[in-house]
């Protein structure tokens, strides 16, 4: 229930803009070195990464917090992780898309408490009827029967084995993974029928499945991205509150490298006249703690990301606001985002191509994707399904 002093709602009658571009339209008029209305929301979203709670893109309300004076704004608690139990029917996800280099992957939690500012899977809480904003970082859903779930899709006849990617939408070693465990039992089922894996994070918890992780990578069947987007501790504690420091995710590289696991360095997302100057050293950094792969992605701003961006880029950087959405929209033919294939990560134009060869030059130099390691899939030895046989062995 919303308290009086703290909310106000405002329905968007039928026919106007959907309130996600309403949203977006009044960020965009408010001047960023204009006078500051005042942050009511400072204290309850302390460590997080939105500064509001959006309404999604579906709700019939837009609604915006405000202080109406009557004094009680010191009674509203912080805010306080709150854990949903999902019960999904299938945890395989596939994909058709031709720019990713994947078909499948899992995900085995909605929502991550990591609150980065700029995380693209932000729009997806609206599916739920959350907000893509602080709901997305504090009302989270996890798929306790992920590992079960998993073994009987790789039992279905037919089956036939590929990477499956972990980690390409919300992060599997969010701090809830500590309690849930979901991730290692993914883990241990893949291990069990020789089953690859790709995996992303930004957390150094992905160390705890090293015994699991390391066995696997003997066989040619794990590989591990780690997401280094700034080694400015200034900048990671604002756009990336609650994830793994930079140099604590440099020793998790150097971990996992040491346990003979292939890591790579993802330089991601890369933000203009924010992190992207910093892109050569990253890269450095990574190959120096063991990373022999590296990729970039340029910052995505679909849907409802884009206010949100807006409001943090205000919030932290007001004297850069204009510039760094000017190039923003530079590389996105004049809009926040375009979804288009083969342009959606990697932008266009002059900027664009600039930054692709930057990296390109700076991988080759250091040493960079001399070789891509490709995962084995025949190996693969299919679970029994229930009440069915083992196969016969011919002697």
């Amino acid at each position: 229930m919303l308290k009086r002093a703290e909310h106000r709602a405002i329905v968007a009658p039928r026919g106007l803009p959907d309130p996600v571009l309403t949203a977006g339209a009044r960020l965009r008029g408010r001047r960023p070195d204009g006078p500051k209305e005042p942050d009511i929301l400072a204290d309850r979203r302390r460590g997080r990464g939105a500064q509001t709670n959006i309404s999604g893109r579906y709700e019939p309300r837009i609604v915006e917090a405000f202080d109406d004076e009557w004094g009680s704004l010191e009674e509203l608690p912080a805010l306080k992780t709150e854990v949903q139990v999902e019960r999904a029917r299938k945890i395989i996800t596939r994909n058709q898309s031709p720019d990713i280099s994947f078909d499948r992957s899992i995900n085995p939690y909605r929502g991550c408490e990591h609150g980065c500012a700029y995380c693209f899977a932000r729009p997806t809480h609206a599916n739920m009827g959350l907000s893509p904003g602080l709901d997305f970082e504090s009302k989270l859903f996890v798929k306790p029967d992920a590992a079960k779930l998993l073994e009987k899709e790789l039992a279905e006849r037919g089956y036939e084995p590929r990477t499956i990617a972990i980690g390409t939408n919300t992060d599997p070693y969010q701090p809830i993974e500590r309690e849930w465990r979901v991730m290692r039992q993914i883990l241990e089922v893949l291990s069990k029928y020789n089953h690859p894996v790709g995996i992303v994070t930004k957390s150094a918890l992905v160390v705890r499945d090293i015994d699991i992780l390391s066995s696997m990578a003997e066989r040619g069947l794990a590989k591990v991205a780690l997401s280094l987007t700034t080694l400015d501790r200034k900048i990671a504690r604002t756009l990336e509150p609650r994830a793994a420091t930079p140099p604590k995710r440099l020793e998790t590289m150097a971990k996992l490298a040491a346990a003979g696991i292939p890591v790579t360095v993802m330089t991601a997302p890369l933000i203009p006249a924010i992190n992207d100057m910093e892109l050569e050293r990253l890269l450095e950094a990574g190959y120096e703690a063991g990373a022999r792969e590296a990729g970039y992605v340029l910052l995505r701003l679909p849907l409802e990301v884009a206010p949100i961006f807006r409001e943090w880029l205000i919030a932290n950087y007001p004297d850069r606001y204009t510039h760094v959405m000017s190039i923003i929209q530079q590389m996105r033919g004049g809009k926040d985002y375009e979804a288009e294939w083969g342009v959606r990560q990697r932008g266009r134009g002059p900027y664009a191509w600039m930054i692709g060869r930057r990296f390109e030059m700076a991988a080759k130099r250091i040493g960079l994707n001399v070789e891509r390691r490709k995962l084995r899939t025949d190996l693969f030895t299919p679970p029994v399904p229930i009440g069915g046989q083992l196969k016969l062995a011919l002697v």
